[in-house]
């Protein structure tokens, strides 16, 4: 049966790919590569829409419909229910993991080829719907940007593209995703070329320029013109000189808290993911999270609404169906609601995703930065009367906080420019961006999306050298053809050896494998021919090699021990000294070498 199901999907392809080729038989590829973009960019500009309807949905049946002066237990159940629901959806119907988007999109480039499961074009859409309608405290942008990247990489896949091909397309589809959700397509453009990190060329760029346009206009057909963050800036809220030693101020702030939204993130992801009992880990994650929700609703979901009425001048919202719902109308109650929501945003989150949700980090670094520069201009405000706008600082702390946890100051700056239509406050903005993002990375120089990856060694990076090296594996190069000898033998056993073997060098075990040391063949020819000497110890003739190799290590820091030790050979061991083989400098370049030509090609 299953067979028979994977024979008809061939044909199907096959079928699919045959029509595709008779379109685009007089076609060069720069042409087929744009009119793709622009079936990858509608197809992401449709699933993003869909997503937003299901979303809608969900929590205009559960929370819309709750009145606003009285708090509701529900915000106890609603989060437990909607991340027990998702975890059983990601277990038995999609069986494998949805989560971290962004993080899934650089590790399939770097990893597989840019290779996207199929599933992915749907699977994210309904988890990240259903953890954020039930009040899973995530955004929604990291699950779209894994369908609209599987969308672009499936079609490369059934076009039968190349690496590279199919790599700009799945780009496409993740800044189609990123220009369709916010409306915004210079953010979809930069957001590739900063984070997700593609090559800036004419050849790249023109397919996801035609991309984010075509979701961005599907994204206006169907939802309308208003920008997400509809907010007109009043000459009150306009720049002003004298305002930049404040900005200065809220750059920073915003830096320290982008290292605070990243290190608590993991601190809290690791202890509940740490947790091996899964329904102790509904329970815990249930708990924490409906605990926040209920003493601060505007923790609930993605938070879009919490800083629209920030913006607005509607603070006294943040207390709707809030047990400080009386004392909304105090300056200084609100100033600490507004600082214990910022802190607490990362805890939900980070407890959202661990406990079993599908979400990103996304709109929460919005969040975040939308209440601290809102908390900094109530304080000034409310101490110093000074009149800070807090539509201006509430925008342009947002464009900080992003910019420190994603590494990414340029797509930060122009999202709220397009969002917003807020380009008078481009100043700022930069300023703010800049700032963050320096104090961030000083601090911590990862981004939230890459600091694993990194580790492992599967991070592709602007550094086209360092990039190659990626997709080059010590386990692949790694020659096993060697002659093992035992310690106890003697040279007149390794003559025997040598008149079959291939190799000049020999290592040396025990009877439980750890590499003792190397034989080398031109520190035998002296003894080897002379019979009396065949009863000595190959002990006698062996050596420590300069240095050995990790199993695990990664190529880019296995090159230099060659050059540091003027050799050509080194053995590779595991943790506990066993030989696995030998690693070749010479075999290393050649398949860097035969790697760069692929990827060009």
């Amino acid at each position: 049966m299953i067979e028979h199901s994977n024979y008809i999907k061939a044909a199907k392809r096959e079928r699919i790919y045959a029509w595709f080729l008779r379109i685009t038989k007089r076609m060069n590829e720069r042409q087929v590569l744009a009119i793709l973009a622009v079936f990858v960019g509608a197809l992401a500009g449709v699933g993003t829409y869909l997503f937003e309807m299901v979303l809608y949905l969900i929590k205009s049946c559960l929370v819309n419909w709750f009145d606003v002066d009285t708090y509701h237990f529900l915000y106890f159940i609603y989060p437990a229910i909607g991340i027990v629901l998702v975890s059983l959806f990601v277990k038995y119907i999609v069986k494998d993991n949805i989560s971290e988007g962004v993080t899934r999109v650089l590790y399939a480039m770097s990893s597989k080829g840019s290779r996207i499961a199929g599933h992915n074009c749907w699977t994210s859409l309904v988890g990240g719907a259903a953890t954020i309608g039930f009040g899973g405290s995530v955004g929604p942008e990291a699950p779209i940007v894994l369908t609209g990247a599987a969308i672009g990489s499936n079609v490369g896949k059934l076009a039968r593209l190349n690496y590279r091909n199919i790599t700009l397309l799945l780009c496409c589809g993740a800044g189609a995703a990123i220009a369709s959700i916010f409306k915004a397509p210079i953010t979809g453009v930069v957001f590739v070329l900063e984070i997700l990190m593609l090559d800036i060329t004419s050849a790249s760029v023109i397919p996801l320029l035609i991309s984010s346009i075509t979701a961005t206009t599907i994204a206006l057909t169907l939802r309308g013109f208003d920008p997400i963050i509809a907010v007109t800036l009043t000459p009150e809220d306009s720049f002003r000189i004298a305002q930049i030693p404040l900005f200065i101020v809220l750059g920073i702030l915003c830096g320290l808290m982008s290292y605070y939204f990243t290190q608590t993130n993991t601190f809290v992801g690791d202890k509940i993911r740490g947790i091996s009992n899964q329904y102790r880990r509904w329970l815990i994650g249930g708990v924490i999270l409906g605990v926040l929700i209920f003493i601060f609703p505007p923790l609930y979901g993605e938070g879009y609404e919490g800083f629209l009425s920030l913006m607005h001048g509607k603070e006294s919202d943040l207390f709707e169906n809030s047990l400080f719902y009386r004392f909304r109308d105090t300056e200084w109650v609100l100033f600490l609601y507004v600082v214990a929501i910022m802190f607490f945003k990362v805890v939900a989150m980070a407890t959202t995703n661990a406990a079993g949700g599908v979400g990103g980090t996304f709109a929460p670094s919005l969040f975040v930065g939308a209440f601290t520069g809102a908390s900094l201009a109530i304080f000034c405000n409310m101490c110093f009367d000074w009149g800070v706008s807090i539509t201006s600082f509430t925008l342009v702390g947002m464009a900080g906080v992003m910019s420190g946890v994603m590494k990414a100051p340029l797509t930060s700056i122009f999202l709220i420019a397009e969002l917003s239509n807020g380009y008078g406050l481009f100043i700022p903005l930069m300023i703010v961006a800049c700032i963050s993002f320096a104090v961030d990375y000083y601090l911590n120089p990862d981004s939230i999306y890459t600091k694993q990856l990194r580790l492992n060694g599967e991070l592709l990076t602007h550094n086209k050298d360092k990039s190659v090296f990626v997709f080059l594996k010590l386990d692949e190069l790694m020659e096993t053809d060697f002659v093992r000898i035992k310690e106890n033998y003697t040279l007149g056993d390794i003559v025997g050896i040598i008149a079959s073997a291939h190799r000049n060098i020999f290592p040396v075990i025990d009877n439980f494998g750890h590499l003792l040391g190397v034989v080398q063949l031109d520190d035998l020819r002296e003894d080897m021919f002379k019979r009396e000497k065949w009863g000595e110890p190959i002990t006698n003739y062996m050596i420590q090699p300069p240095d050995k190799i990790l199993e695990k290590e990664q190529i880019q820091e296995v090159l230099p021990k060659f050059d540091q030790n003027h050799t050509w050979m080194l053995p590779v061991v595991d943790r506990d000294n066993r030989y696995k083989g030998f690693i070749s400098k010479s075999r290393i370049l050649n398949a860097y070498r035969e790697q760069l030509v692929k990827i060009s090609q």
